[in-house]
């Protein structure tokens, strides 16, 4: 494990639990937090990454983000395979950087897009056909937990990233607008997408919220899906002849994402298969989060301009 944050900790606490992998140890630049997060599991506490990376066949690397790359690239150059948090890096070079590292060493590269992993998006993927509309909510209250990046980093981008894997192409065209509020970096954000096909997709994502929202729903021919992320449940109403609704419930079988995330890791570096997640499809949720961070800036310009 590398880095002993909030994240980190999680992480630990899974893996202890799960039968198909031994902790290791951990690693933090700050001796003192890798010792307390260790201490729960009796593990070790690396000195450095190089005597981790001797010590261990697998990394799990939860460090700020600007880090990502260079420590990823450290590791699976050492042989390690690699699950790296989101977003996978800061910057799209850093991104490409771990993508080819992994393809040259011949490394898994799996990126904890960890709503991935929800079951009711599992379930979802099972009855999706053509989708034609969706709008997604993802409100959180403040926390001063990764203000090292904007809210399209931090939140936004769980939701980007399944939206790219759901339709299966990349938007045509982006509308975004966003504002700082209680920080220095965009603190909610609304983005309007459009696919090859005509599907829309209209996101928001606040980390300035009084309350915990996570839903999407989605709309394609002759049904709406609704979708709690949080609840891990959803709805299908389809149009049943000549003039009725159908109510069913969306078949899920709930799971501790987290769980079931690390779980695909250790089977994907048993396997060597590729992951759920592989480094390509986080570039791409990245590319894309880049892209409207620019269109954020584009319109901000406008609105500045407009009140001189």
């Amino acid at each position: 494990m590398v880095g002993a944050g909030s994240f980190g900790k999680n992480h630990l606490r899974v893996i202890h639990d799960l039968p198909n992998a031994e902790l290791a140890g951990v690693f933090d630049t700050d001796a003192a937090r890798a010792s307390e997060a260790a201490s729960p599991y009796s593990c070790r506490v690396f000195a450095s990454l190089d005597e981790l990376a001797a010590n261990a066949g697998a990394a799990i690397v939860a460090t700020p983000t600007v880090t990502h790359s260079e420590i990823g690239c450290v590791l699976m150059e050492r042989g390690l395979d690699v699950l790296v948090e989101k977003p996978i890096s800061h910057s799209l070079a850093g991104a490409r950087a771990l993508v080819e590292s992994a393809h040259r060493h011949g490394r898994i590269l799996q990126v904890g897009h960890l709503e991935r992993f929800n079951p009711a998006i599992i379930a979802l993927e099972s009855v999706i056909t053509t989708p034609l509309f969706f709008e997604v909510h993802r409100l959180s209250e403040f926390s001063p937990r990764s203000l090292d990046v904007d809210v399209v980093l931090d939140l936004m981008i769980h939701d980007l990233d399944i939206l790219l894997s759901l339709t299966g192409k990349k938007p045509e065209e982006i509308r975004a607008a966003g504002v700082s509020i209680l920080s220095p970096k965009v603190d909610i954000a609304n983005v309007r997408l459009l696919f090859p096909g005509g599907c829309v997709a209209n996101i928001t994502a606040s980390r300035v919220s009084t309350e915990r929202v996570r839903k999407l729903r989605l709309f394609q021919p002759h049904e709406y899906i609704s979708l709690d992320y949080s609840r891990q449940d959803g709805a299908r109403f389809r149009v049943k002849p000549p003039m009725g609704i159908d109510f069913a419930p969306l078949t899920v079988v709930k799971g501790e994402p987290l769980r079931l995330e690390l779980e695909s890791f250790f089977e994907s570096i048993s396997t060597r298969r590729p992951p759920r997640v592989t480094g390509e499809q986080a570039t791409s949720a990245l590319e894309l989060a880049l892209d409207i961070l620019t269109k954020i800036e584009e319109h901000a310009a406008i609105v500045a301009a407009n009140l001189l």
